[in-house]
């Protein structure tokens, strides 16, 4: 006898689309689980370990049972992110570090960026509404000399080049060139470019040079839950420095390439919607459809359709969960405080947080 249910819809990737979220972590048993417990609804959670020693890989599972746990190849968290990006499965894949230092529910802020016509939806604790609360005053004035060095060689307009807070359609991830999980012929100890802490600048300058859309994102930056802040100002700077010279060296050699595809295939045209900023050199100019504002790009002359800022996304309003909305700085409140005051407390193995 034929079955009577209706047949199952194709699901459309672009206007409902899986998520995967993104976190490598070392030795984090302390701030991790507040991590995962901060997550909002996602399809896939993947903790990549990068050899940790404590009970971080435990605590995990106890939190997050449903969670991917993925152990990565190499040292660095560029291998962490790549091993991390060919588990993921979700149309969009979200990074965040599993420290603290960003808040988990801010993620639903970058998929509507990405639904609203971005390619990539990169986090800016400069631009504004957000906010940097972690680090020194040098490390601050360092990002921002960073940007102010490298924007105008690049063509670009990015206010924090070195946060790890983003998210991507999954179908442009290849375009960054990152190095395999397992690369043949690669001897013990050796490091390819790309593995190690460089990676934040150097996916961040890759979504300029790849021609992808990319958007800020306004986000707060904390201090880190547990443990020491291990950044250092000027060896950061330098690091950034030299990844910005090898990219424009080989943005000279090979030239941009034109990825400007939609994960369906799709030729790109940015949509209407909510975007914070546009990141990548394009300017407001007149005529967009629907009498709004268009983005052009000064390298291809191409043009974005946006929002004009009145009827852009609610993103800036005060969360209904009781958080301060990210752009109320000093005054936000701490995402990792309870609605009532208290703080979260760790979880631990045979244990449970109090109700």
């Amino acid at each position: 006898m034929p079955s009577s249910r209706p047949p199952l819809m194709p699901r459309d990737p672009v206007s409902s689309p899986t998520v995967s979220v993104v976190i490598p972590v070392l030795n984090e048993e302390e701030n991790l689980p507040l991590v995962l417990e901060g997550l909002p609804p996602v399809d896939q959670v993947i903790v990549v370990d990068g050899g940790s020693t404590d009970d971080t890989v435990a605590l995990a599972r106890e939190v997050r049972p449903d969670a991917v746990l993925v152990r990565q190849t190499r040292a660095g968290k560029g291998n962490a992110l790549a091993c991390g990006f060919a588990a993921a499965t979700g149309d969009i894949v979200v990074t965040l570090n599993g420290d603290g230092s960003a808040d988990p529910g801010e993620l639903p802020r970058f998929v509507d960026a990405l639904l609203s016509g971005a390619q990539v939806a990169h986090g800016s604790r400069y631009r504004h509404g957000g906010g940097q609360l972690g680090g020194s005053r040098l490390e601050r004035l360092a990002d921002r000399l960073l940007c102010g060095l490298v924007n105008p060689v690049f063509g670009t307009r990015f206010t924090d080049l070195g946060y790890g807070y983003n998210a991507y359609w999954r179908a442009v991830l290849p375009a960054f060139g990152l190095p395999e999980p397992t690369v043949p012929g690669l001897r013990r100890g050796d490091q390819p470019w790309g593995d190690g802490p460089e990676i934040a600048p150097l996916l961040t300058l890759r979504t300029g040079t790849a021609g992808l859309r990319v958007v800020e994102v306004a986000s707060i930056g904390y201090p880190r839950i547990h443990g020491a802040w291990q950044r250092r100002a000027l060896r950061g700077l330098s690091r950034a420095l030299r990844a910005a010279c090898l990219e424009l060296r080989h943005r000279r050699r090979v030239g941009p390439a034109a990825a400007d595809r939609w994960p369906d295939g799709r030729a790109g045209q940015a949509g209407r919607g909510a975007a914070d900023g546009w990141a990548d050199g394009r300017e407001a100019v007149p005529g967009g459809p629907g009498g709004g504002p268009t983005r052009q790009d000064r390298r291809s002359g191409a043009r974005h359709a946006a929002e004009p800022v009145a009827q852009r996304s609610t993103a800036r309003r005060l969360r209904s969960d009781g958080h301060a909305e990210p752009g109320q700085v000093p005054g936000a409140r701490d995402w990792r405080t309870r609605r009532d005051g208290s703080r979260h407390q760790r979880a631990t193995p045979g244990a449970r947080n109090p109700g």
